[in-house]
């Protein structure tokens, strides 16, 4: 492996319970063992094992339901392996759900400081950047508004105006550029180019395969929970298509 990684995932492994009818009992939150699987339980992603470099640029693909966006998750932090492990060097800007965590009653100005603040940029730094942040959005004209009366493009210019401003080394990406019209993903389209040129990582799931020639280098691809392909973005791509089009 790698000796300077951004990413390392080794043997991981995370389950969830399909929702059943009647609600979990006592039992089935306290009883047995952590490890042992129960009925209703599945491995979303399973004996999972990959690095990244640093400043690597990387797609992950696969149909829906098959762990990418669990995945992307587990490196954010957000949710924690049952197996295995996954190691972060440096702290990431997740662009993963990305309306959430905006405060609806809060204005625009407000949602700002608060999500930047959340995500670690200190009060100077959003002083100073606050209005970039604004007209990257092209929100100068709604910096007073609830943030509960903007549009839902509105909201999306808004979130990926704030995360890509932060400094952090790992870039995750979770569909973003699949919403929003076709003059503001380009601009979002220059600002990842920005941001690959300046040596961040980048971790990308995308359904378009435009998208992931254009940024990535490698690609993972994931099937049923497993890592099906880790190769150059052009074969893993030929190799989803393939198995797409039997």
């Amino acid at each position: 492996m790698r000796e300077e990684f951004a990413i390392r995932v080794d043997d991981l492994g995370v389950r969830f319970r399909r929702r059943r009818r009647g609600g979990r009992t006592l039992k089935d939150l306290f009883g047995g063992s952590a490890r042992r699987m129960r009925p209703g339980a599945f491995w979303a992603l399973r004996h999972v094992t990959f690095d990244v470099a640093q400043g690597e640029a990387i797609g992950i693909v696969g149909r829906n339901g098959q762990g990418k966006s669990t995945l992307l998750k587990l490196v954010a932090g957000v949710l924690l392996p049952d197996e295995g492990s996954v190691t972060v060097h440096g702290g990431v800007a997740p662009l993963i759900e990305i309306t959430g965590g905006f405060v609806g009653d809060l204005t625009v100005r407000e949602n700002v400081r608060l999500t930047a603040g959340l995500h670690g940029m200190s009060k100077t730094a959003i002083a100073r950047r606050f209005d970039d942040i604004i007209a990257f959005a092209e929100l100068d004209d709604f910096v007073e508004t609830p943030y509960k009366h903007l549009s839902s493009g509105m909201k999306v210019r808004l979130a990926f105006s704030v995360v890509s401003q932060l400094d952090e080394p790992i870039l995750l990406v979770d569909e973003v550029l699949a919403v929003g019209d076709k003059a503001f993903r380009e601009k979002c389209y220059r600002r990842i180019d920005e941001l690959l040129a300046e040596g961040r990582t980048l971790f990308f799931v995308s359904h378009n395969e435009k998208d992931l020639r254009r940024f990535c280098t490698r690609g993972l691809y994931l099937d049923k929970g497993a890592l099906k392909l880790d190769a150059p973005i052009s074969d893993v791509l030929d190799a989803y298509n393939a198995d797409y089009n039997r």
